[in-house]
């Protein structure tokens, strides 16, 4: 990487000037004293590129040479770093990255979808042209994730990673617990207050904590994880009554995602689960989010934090700044290594766990029989039941049903539940969650 000399500032490239963008450039400003005494240079923004010239974003662009193409930013001779800012795993971001890292210069980077999809290819580009590529704005916000993985845990032999790693998620959990409302108004809600996209999809169904876990993993074991392995289910199908009867059995539902090596190999999942109600990630609500690590010397411990937002994605774009500016950097998944292909998730149906089964089911004798038989003949244990009395007035031909199984197999779970499904004394589909408890 071609750069000025130390004493001079280091030049800045930033492309898109959202919510984020504009607030790297005000920390810079606000902070520069700070900043410039930690860098031990300046950081100066010399160059940006967005796709409206005239919006007030709050911040002065005055005397900034301004591209409408983002790539032209990369064969810029008077810019250090490119901090891309834009978004997405296609199009313009990954243009940008992949322009920028072929002329060997630096890249700051908080852009998730565009490293858990094309991490090996970003990754060998960075090695072959000497060029940084930091990301600790990718996940968790202002949460010290990647480093806490990537440098802090060095040392040791990571054995799981992950956590509560999208703070909408969380948020409408949060709110349905406490207040029995509704998905649909929960999510109207938080529409209502910024807090989710007009298009929630991608944090409801799943997909951005699903990407965010994706590079965690790639850290936690060296290499980059393969997306499309990765399982992913959001939370649409979880309903007011799941988190009132995960209450009664002692539990709170989050969304998770967890990665760890087990006997079949990777395993890596976003799904809802239950955990134990006196958990320390169980305590984490609202927006936040929490990441977990756990290492064969370093034990588990939890860092928790605002997951999103101007101020602390800024704050770690900017700690990437300041990370180049010293000269720290470090290989893109932590460890030197010429092996470009990533790492497999093993099938769902190859892990184990305990369960959680809702069902809503005809109110008749030898129902609860007719079920319990289906578990036994998927090799499924029982461990507990829950069957809400119904209101005296009510007279609704179904009633509902929880099941709490041992630890049993996932291909078994499945078995169960299609046969379950295929019932005619069950309505609805049944709902299943996994219980973590370790």
């Amino acid at each position: 990487m071609s750069v000025t000399p130390p004493s001079s500032p280091l030049r800045l490239g930033i492309a898109g000037l959202g919510t984020v963008g504009a607030g790297v450039i005000r920390l810079l400003e606000t902070n520069h004293d700070l900043i410039t005494a930690r860098a031990g240079r300046a950081l100066k923004v010399v160059a940006v590129s967005a796709r409206n010239r005239t919006q007030d974003r709050g911040v002065t662009l005055e005397g900034l040479r301004w591209y409408d193409n983002a790539v032209d930013l990369a064969t810029d001779p008077e810019v250090d770093v490119v901090v891309e800012l834009i978004g997405g795993s296609e199009g313009p971001a990954r243009a940008l990255v992949e322009a920028a890292l072929a002329a060997g210069k630096a890249v700051v980077t908080a852009n998730k979808a565009l490293l858990a999809l094309h991490g090996p290819a970003l990754a060998q580009s960075s090695a072959a042209n000497n060029a940084p590529l930091l990301f600790e704005a990718a996940v968790a916000g202002g949460i010290p994730a990647i480093k806490t993985v990537r440098e802090g845990l060095a040392a040791d032999r990571l054995l799981r990673i992950g956590g509560i790693l999208n703070g909408t998620c969380n948020y409408i959990l949060t709110v349905m617990r406490e207040t029995g409302k509704d998905f649909a108004s929960v999510l109207a809600d938080a529409q209502q207050l910024g807090y989710a996209e007009a298009d929630p999809s991608t944090d409801i169904d799943g997909w951005d904590a699903a990407h965010k876990l994706a590079i965690l993993a790639g850290l936690a074991f060296g290499r980059p994880v393969d997306f499309s392995t990765v399982h992913v289910q959001g939370i649409r199908h979880i309903g007011a009554a799941d988190l009132d009867f995960a209450r009664k059995l002692g539990y709170r539902i989050k969304l998770l995602g967890l990665a760890r090596m087990g006997d079949a190999g990777l395993e890596a999942r976003v799904t809802p689960c239950l955990v134990p109600e006196d958990a320390p990630i169980a305590q984490v609500d609202g927006v936040f989010n929490a990441v977990v690590a756990e290492g064969a010397f370093a034990g588990r411990l939890m860092i928790e934090g605002r997951g999103a937002g101007a101020g602390p994605t800024a704050s770690a774009v900017t700690a990437d700044l300041i990370d180049i500016a010293r000269g720290n950097t470090i290989p893109v998944w932590g460890v030197q290594t010429t092996q470009a292909d990533a790492l497999q998730a093993c099938p769902l149906s190859a892990g184990k766990g305990a369960f959680y089964l809702r069902l809503r089911v005809e109110d008749r004798p030898g129902v609860i029989a007719d079920i319990t038989a289906v578990l036994r003949d998927c090799g499924v244990s029982l461990r507990s039941m829950l069957q809400p009395t119904p209101a005296r007035n009510d007279t609704a031909p179904y009633v509902p049903l929880v099941l709490v199984t041992h630890q049993t197999s996932e291909a078994a779970m499945q078995d169960a539940v299609a046969r379950i499904d295929a019932l005619d004394v069950v309505a609805d589909a049944p709902v299943v969650i996994r219980i973590e408890t370790d």
